[in-house]
């Protein structure tokens, strides 16, 4: 059955999962996974649905008749069993890191995952008041892959290194 990964956004408004998942079970699809949220006015997500194959075309075809609703694009995915067979010998390590908002801290910090070789399986950022001492905090929440060959302790003290400079709390656990 073919995997499809679906990118989602819209305007914000009630009625735009329905929708969604209306279109797939329409078509004998079935939502897997996802990760949506409202950012900005907008209410963003990507969706994981498996469709049969017969069924793939027509599925594409109605997900472009929700335009004006949302805007939904569709991209192949990696089949389920070639995805595990691949986490699997993959080392997963969480990082969580708050500190005052300024520009730089996920490109640094996305820079030294990428040195590293590390995949990111999740990161969720966002921003809150600092209560004590104004202005705004930059919290971000990320589950990462160290490769196999990989070294967790080279990744933490790269991480720290940087987490320093940017003047940032960090907590590093396993994923």
């Amino acid at each position: 059955m073919p995997r499809l990964v679906l990118t989602v956004i819209g305007d914000d408004r009630a009625g735009l999962v329905g929708a969604l998942a209306d279109v797939i079970g329409d078509h004998g699809g079935n939502w897997e996974q996802s990760q949506m949220a409202e950012l900005a006015g907008q209410f963003a997500g990507i969706v994981v649905v498996d469709v049969p194959a017969e069924q793939e075309a027509a599925l594409r075809a109605a997900l472009d008749g929700l335009d004006g609703l949302m805007e939904v694009s569709a991209h192949p995915g990696v089949e389920a069993t070639a995805e595990a067979g691949a986490s699997a010998v993959w080392t997963p390590l969480r990082i969580d890191l708050i500190g005052n908002d300024h520009p730089g801290i996920v490109r640094d910090i996305s820079a030294v995952l990428a040195r590293h070789g590390l995949s990111i399986e999740t990161i969720t950022t966002g921003q809150r008041d600092a209560p004590m001492a104004g202005g705004r905090l930059f919290e971000a929440h990320l589950v990462v892959r160290v490769p196999p060959g990989g070294d967790p302790a080279d990744v933490r003290d790269d991480l720290e290194r940087v987490a320093s400079e940017l003047f940032v709390d960090l907590t590093l656990g396993h994923g």
